[in-house]
């Protein structure tokens, strides 16, 4: 493949369409249209060179190096905010796909509250990403058929298996003719899969403008019948940290593209027209909204634990300093739950938790089903800022 080549637009093929229902609609019947449909061809890109602009090139190496400078500067930290922000970049990608719950319903759906279903769903997202990174040194087929069992876990879209039907963007829910967007007939998944996870695996490309055009041509597949957009953001935090951009911590990268999904939509767009720039430009830009935006985060946790410490001053390597950091990490636990995480009894829990509730840190609340839950507001509070700020488009020139 020359390096001079531009990078492909999609091309298409006609195909036929049968309805997967019982009987046909009333349009179907009487609709002189013809029932054919026009599905993607995606280019095979496992050996294609990357054609940036000076500009996009520049963009994306300087949000990569923040990217990587970001990471390095949490340091010993990481053990406390680590969790939060992975929490946090899972539901920015479910926000992405109208999936919204707040911080305390979605860490008390954690903690086995199955009541919500949003949150329900955003936790499991949570763990697709757990996944992600857990599978960061394979990037293959499986690897991306795992995170999409573990998002997909208990739900009637065949988690983890490609699709065996067209998927389609598009005013209706019955039938591709005449969507805007056909996603390949399912016999060329597996193949295209196979090939974007090579393209993914290459270490001869500059990795953020990689991991971009990875993810593009992800969601052009859209391997499973639901669940692309998530699995999608998943393969890129499993790409950056596969790279070694972020090796400590998840950046809330879908936080950033949280902030103008428009552009996010028209840049996936733009590359099945054949334009990678406005994709890649987009991860660079969500790469520094994110980085901001947590930064803004972390100084709040900071500020919250530093005056926990001031206020409780715990002895160090004691119980109660494990009960205090456990709070900020983990700001929705049951008693249980913290003696099994933390490997402290039960009987000897509970005196740090009345002592922390005393102080006003942490509130005692009897939740449905759940019995006696413990949680720390301040932090609760602190990530819903950190979704609202997500959610705000951004204002650039």
């Amino acid at each position: 493949m020359s390096a001079t080549d531009p990078w492909p637009a999609i091309g298409a093929e006609t195909l036929d369409w049968q309805s997967r229902y019982a009987e046909s609609s009333l349009l179907e019947r009487y609709s002189p249209r013809p029932q054919t449909y026009e599905a993607a061809v995606p280019p095979l890109i496992s050996e294609r060179a990357l054609r940036l602009s000076p500009g996009t090139a520049a963009l994306a190496r300087a949000a990569e190096n923040e990217l990587i400078r970001f990471d390095a500067s949490l340091n010993d930290e990481m053990t406390g905010f680590a969790p939060l922000l992975l929490r946090s970049e899972a539901a920015a990608s479910s926000q992405i796909e109208h999936l919204s719950a707040s911080a305390r319903a979605i860490l008390t759906a954690e903690i086995g509250d199955t009541g919500k279903r949003n949150a329900t769903e955003i936790v499991g997202n949570t763990r697709a990403m757990q996944s992600a990174l857990a599978l960061a040194d394979e990037l293959t087929s499986e690897s991306v058929r795992t995170m999409h069992r573990v998002l997909m876990d208990g739900t009637n879209h065949t988690p983890g298996e490609w699709r065996t039907e067209p998927v389609w963007i598009g005013t209706s829910a019955r039938s591709p003719v005449g969507a805007t967007f056909v996603a390949p007939r399912h016999e060329r998944v597996s193949g295209l899969m196979d090939d974007v996870m090579a393209f993914a695996r290459r270490d001869d490309l500059p990795v953020l403008a990689q991991v971009a055009v990875a993810h593009a041509q992800f969601e052009t597949i859209h391997p499973f019948t639901d669940g692309n957009g998530r699995t999608g953001r998943a393969l890129v935090q499993s790409m950056l940290r596969g790279k070694d951009i972020t090796r400590s911590v998840t950046v809330p990268v879908s936080a950033g593209l949280l902030t103008d999904v428009n552009a996010y939509h028209d840049a996936l767009i733009a590359y099945r027209a054949g334009d990678i720039g406005p994709i890649i430009e987009q991860m660079a830009i969500a790469g520094d909204d994110a980085i901001h935006n947590a930064r803004t985060l972390i100084a709040q946790l900071r500020e919250t634990t530093a005056g926990w410490r001031e206020t409780v001053k715990p002895r160090r390597g004691s119980q109660l300093e494990k009960v205090l950091d456990y709070a900020a990490r983990q700001p929705v636990f049951t008693a249980a739950t913290a003696s099994a995480d933390l490997g402290i009894g039960t009987t000897n829990v509970y005196p740090h938790l009345r002592r922390l509730a005393e102080f006003g840190i942490l509130e005692q609340k009897s939740e449905y089903k759940m019995g006696q839950v413990w949680r720390s507001d301040e932090v609760l509070v602190a990530l819903d800022q950190f979704a609202e700020r997500a959610g705000r488009r951004r204002n650039r020139p």
